[in-house]
């Protein structure tokens, strides 16, 4: 893999304020990442117009709209009915509804808006899903919920890295797209099941979601191009 092919792996998280800090954000790295990621805080900011303005900003980069979507499916396939005139390429719905509501969310979807199915969140460990009401650990919740993914037709799952093989072994055509990245050294933060860019890469990731790391980096240019590197390091391993 070279590093073109590297870069378009990276998901950076524009976890930001406002729009105008995420328009800054996505035109600096435009040509040295793969997509942008708007979740929650900004698309809440900002609202759906923010989506629209990072792809007049920077046409080359495209969008994962990470909303996590989690309702009765009347509801859901009304959201996703509206995030298809956004011109995102993902966006992202809970898992644990089961395979009948992430069908529904893929048929409402279309082939241009891919269905992403975030199975367990890698801020939860095996003690935050018993506070839950769980009676499985995350592995296994992350398989299970891989093979509704699989059966309803998305175009992949989130994990987390340390998932990534039981999810190979039920669900081995979907993408894998693994949040949790930390480059070796960096604070972990909230997060709780983590793996470095280039063990994730070796484990299978399809992409990697990777925010602060590179956003509030000294020169985020030159964290996202490390990352990159390392990518392309690993993929020949």
């Amino acid at each position: 893999m070279d590093l073109r092919q590297a870069r378009r792996r990276i998901i950076v998280a524009l976890d930001v304020a406002d729009g105008d800090a995420a328009e800054a954000v996505a035109r600096r790295l435009a040509g040295h990442v793969g997509l942008i990621k708007v979740g929650l805080e900004l698309f809440v900011a900002e609202g759906p117009a923010v989506v629209r303005r990072l792809r007049a900003a920077a046409p080359e980069l495209a969008v994962f709209l990470d909303l996590k979507l989690h309702d009765i499916p009347n509801t859901m396939v009304g959201a996703i009915r509206s995030a298809r005139t956004f011109g995102a390429r993902f966006i992202t719905v809970h898992a644990g509804s089961g395979v009948q509501h992430l069908r529904a969310c893929v048929e409402a979807a279309g082939p241009e808006l891919g269905v992403l199915a975030v199975t367990v969140l890698t801020s939860q460990d095996a003690a935050a899903c018993a506070e839950a009401g769980h009676t499985r650990g995350p592995a296994e919740l992350v398989a299970m919920r891989a093979g509704c993914a699989r059966a309803a037709g998305c175009a992949g799952v989130v994990c987390s890295g340390q998932e990534l093989a039981a999810v190979r072994e039920v669900a081995p055509d979907l993408l894998t797209v693994v949040p949790g990245i930390r480059p070796a050294g960096s604070e972990v933060g909230d997060q709780k099941r983590v793996m470095t860019p280039g063990l994730a890469i070796t484990a299978g990731a399809s992409y990697l979601v990777i925010g602060r790391p590179i956003v509030a980096a000294a020169d985020p240019v030159a964290a996202a191009e490390a990352i990159a590197a390392e990518i392309a390091a690993a993929q020949k391993l």
